[in-house]
């Protein structure tokens, strides 16, 4: 019974040296002296504000992809302590000695290290020699550009990395599906496979490249699945439901999830709130959530407001007015009402403020009970500090002339009478009865006499306007833009009728005491929408460069420069690898279209088991590599 004991335990492991010797060397290059230059590098200055923001649970809006690379750079900056404080706020600025610069730095240098061993799996997987997939790694091991991109606080490694991961698990479970389909070695892979294409498009959107590459070769694997006689219907349809769950079902989920832990770290004000709608702005703490807490949700006639564009550009800002009037003539000649001004303004003043009047009564507060404003209402809109009606008439606009000039009306005793009644349309309504509420509810007002809507062009008035945002009356036909919405932002109720007691009142800060929450998918969708049309607008960097530029290095980008020394780091390809990579490519394309014009021909070059059927992989039909050079070690 106790024979086991008179025997040793003998373990075999059966070690790849040459993935070994990779990953050291690859690791000594990219951790060696990680620490220096002590000093901002490059975009580390847009990287490092960010982890600063997570350090301190801050707000903050980066067009420049998803927030899952932002996360493992402060996940570094967590491990290692930092406290957020730091300035970032130009290149070289050298790091004090509360920045954890090694810290900060590893998880890109491990990515970049790991990646040169990965290449190296990957031929293989391919079906290529050792001898092949050992110069793929040494390629990717003293690519000085990829070295200078993993030794830095940046997200290409990162990126590079989890592209990288998603190909090599593919093809670890492509090659296990012959031999043990459903194992738990299958599941492991095909699961990493969606895992780490969610990682690749939650860092950057150029990782969409891998993943579609991945759901293509997915999907030709999956239609020759459907077509294996061999297989029955029910064991076809657990492979396709397999597919489905980890290479679409579970990146969604993942990517929602980075989403999710963003949003719930950031919970505080910060310096991109104006970005976001003013419901997404009261469900942070502090800056408008101070301001909003506690004020009325449903607006009645007598309610005093500002009014935000919900379209928010160019810059967010609210409904104004004030005491100057438009001038007779305008600059290129044609003429004016001379009526107040009505301007959309970027800024907080006592100017934004509204009161929302019924036509059928004079007073301007609200009743008790209040008496709700409902969708389709009739309304007329008071300026508070000058108690002029909003007006628009049959009068171009200043910079807009296809549509009409929208003002206060100032009563001159001339044949332009006052047009001021506006119908309320609550645009996300779930019924037609539904209450104008504040800062949830997206309204465009209808001009009763012409059918114009309340409108931000977006044209920055010249110097009698101040230069602030022009609001035009635009028709209905012209169909519906996020420019004709708006929201109420700040709101109370008015009692003061009097007009000093009134302009007293305005001045005073709204109630508080109660805070308003928007749901995760309603935060989420508002923030990707942002994300993707910010990235959208922005201007062409200034180091922007074309892709023929990289091919034949005829750029590069100063990453720092010594302040002393005249030390430099610059981020440039290396010549012989980019060369030969171009060459090489080239050179493949073209003996594919010759190979591919003489088997057309019946002409058969290459034998059968090394043309690989289009739109089959290269590892379905190549033979398997030799075997690499192993250690075996028994303890």
């Amino acid at each position: 019974m106790l024979g086991f004991l008179k025997r040793p335990v003998v373990v075999t492991a059966d070690i790849n040296l040459n993935i070994v010797a990779l990953t050291g060397v690859g690791l000594l290059s990219r951790l060696w002296r990680l620490s220096y230059p002590r000093a901002v590098v490059f975009d580390e200055v847009y990287y490092g504000q960010y982890i600063s923001f997570y350090m301190n649970r801050v707000f903050f809006l980066d067009d420049s992809g998803p927030p899952f690379g932002h996360m493992l750079l402060a996940l570094g900056g967590y491990l290692g302590g930092f406290d957020g404080n730091f300035l970032w706020n130009r290149i070289g600025a050298e790091y004090t000695s509360n920045v954890p610069v090694w810290a900060l730095r590893l998880l890109p240098a491990l990515a970049g290290a790991l990646s040169v061993p990965m290449g190296y799996q990957i031929v293989l997987e391919l079906r290529f020699s050792h001898c092949a997939a050992t110069g793929a790694a040494l390629l990717l091991l003293i690519e000085n550009a990829l070295i200078t991109q993993s030794r830095l606080m940046l997200l290409e490694s990162p990126l590079i990395f989890f592209n990288l991961l998603a190909v090599l698990s593919y093809l670890k479970f492509f090659n296990s599906q012959k031999h043990s389909p459903f194992s738990p070695r299958w599941w492991f892979w095909l699961l990493l496979t969606g895992v780490a294409c969610a990682c690749a498009v939650g860092i950057k959107y150029m990782g969409i490249f891998t993943y579609l590459l991945v759901l293509g070769v997915a999907a030709v694997h999956a239609w020759h699945l459907i077509g294996d006689q061999s297989l029955s219907n029910v064991h076809v349809f657990c492979h396709l439901l397999a597919r489905a769950v980890a290479l679409l079902v579970t990146p969604v989920v993942l990517y929602l999830l980075f989403f999710y832990v963003h949003l719930t770290l950031l919970y505080r004000s910060g310096p991109h709130d104006q970005i976001m709608s003013s419901a997404f702005q009261a469900s942070l703490e502090g800056g408008l959530a101070r301001i909003t807490q506690g004020q009325p949700l449903e607006v009645a006639f007598g309610s005093q407001v500002t009014l935000r564009n919900v379209f928010g550009k160019p810059l967010p800002c609210w409904l104004h007015s004030h005491q100057n009037t438009y001038p007779i003539i305008y600059e290129n000649g044609r003429g004016s009402s001379h009526q107040q001004q009505v301007t959309c303004y970027p800024f907080k003043d006592v100017n934004n403020w509204w009161i929302i009047k019924d036509p059928g009564r004079h007073q301007l507060v609200v009743s008790n009970p209040p008496r709700p404003v409902r969708h389709g209402d009739v309304v007329q809109l008071v300026h508070g500090m000058t108690t002029r009606l909003l007006n628009t008439h049959d009068v171009a606009a200043p910079l807009s002339p296809h549509a009409q000039e929208v003002s206060c009306y100032v009563d001159y005793n001339i044949s332009m009478p006052a047009q001021n009644l506006w119908r309320l349309d609550l645009v996300n309504r779930q019924s037609d009865k539904d209450t104008w509420k504040t800062i949830l509810s997206a309204v465009r007002f209808v001009h009763l006499n012409t059918s114009a809507v309340l409108k931000l062009s977006g044209a920055h008035l010249p110097d009698w306007g101040f230069r602030q945002l022009e609001v035009v009356g635009e028709k209905l036909s012209r169909g519906h833009h996020e420019s004709m919405a708006w929201n109420v932002e700040e709101h109370r109720y008015g009692t003061s009728q009097e007009q000093r007691d009134r302009e007293l009142e305005l001045h005073a800060p709204t109630q508080v005491d109660v805070s308003r929450n928007l749901s995760f998918m309603a935060r989420f969708s508002e923030l990707q929408w942002r994300m993707l049309t910010l990235r959208g607008e922005d201007a062409e960097h200034k180091y922007s460069s074309t892709p023929l530029e990289w091919v034949t290095l005829d750029t590069n980008i100063a990453y720092w420069l010594h302040p002393r020394t005249s030390a430099q780091i610059h981020l440039l390809g290396n010549i012989v690898i980019w060369t030969s990579a171009s060459l090489a490519t080239a050179a493949y394309a073209l003996l594919f279209l010759w190979h591919l014009l003489r088997r057309r021909r019946d002409i058969h070059d290459l034998p059968e088991e090394d043309a690989v059927p289009l739109p089959l992989p290269a590892c379905a039909r190549l033979p398997a590599p030799p075997a690499p050079a192993r250690l075996a070690a028994r303890f």
